[in-house]
């Protein structure tokens, strides 16, 4: 099977249905982990998978610069991590700072290696307002027109991308390469 597919409609769905049952009371802790520990081993395997199918496949020429984590407070990243594969693989430099990412961190990354979009995630509700931090501090030192700003994460909607004033939301990682390479192209 397409290993992205794997990922998309058995892995994420399953991780998904853990937490909820975690939320209602249904699992205990020990299971949350448990199933986060499949589910980082199977997302290795798979990664692996996606990034050898990816060399066959990559571009030779550059296609842009992207500074990727989750936001402050965050310590999900199997879903960023997954993005970040699918846009290097599709030619893209791209700078993963991980997780749990300061919002200044972002931006002195990003100015640093001179990148064209900050790719931010936030898997919990509670952590989304770090996006909007983000921006509001772009906009604070005038680097806002410097950045393309594309934000994802289960909270995330393409309404809260609109409201925050980011340049693109994606609910997929395969649709958050689509987005980078969009974004690029109508620069």
């Amino acid at each position: 099977m397409n290993p992205m597919l794997v990922m998309e409609r058995e892995l994420f769905p399953t991780i998904k249905s853990v937490g909820d049952k975690f939320e209602k009371g249904e699992y205990f802790l020990t299971d949350l982990m448990s199933a986060a520990d499949a589910m980082r081993a199977a997302s290795r395997i798979l990664s692996n998978a996606i990034r050898a199918e990816g060399k066959v496949k990559a571009m030779s020429v550059g296609t842009g610069k992207v500074v990727i984590g989750t936001v402050a407070g965050d310590i999900h990243d199997i879903g960023k991590n997954i993005v970040a594969l699918l846009l290097e693989v599709n030619g893209f430099e791209t700078v993963d700072l991980g997780k749990d990412v300061e919002s200044m961190k972002f931006i002195e990354r990003a100015t640093e290696l001179q990148a064209n979009i900050m790719a931010l995630s936030a898997l919990m509700t509670t952590t989304k307002p770090a996006q909007r931090e983000v921006m509001d501090l772009l906009r604070e030192t005038n680097l806002r027109k410097k950045f393309l700003l594309m934000i994802g994460g289960a909270p995330t909607t393409s309404e809260w991308a609109e409201q925050i004033g980011a340049d693109g939301w994606a609910e997929t990682a395969e649709q958050g390469v689509k987005l980078a390479q969009k974004l690029i192209r109508t620069r």
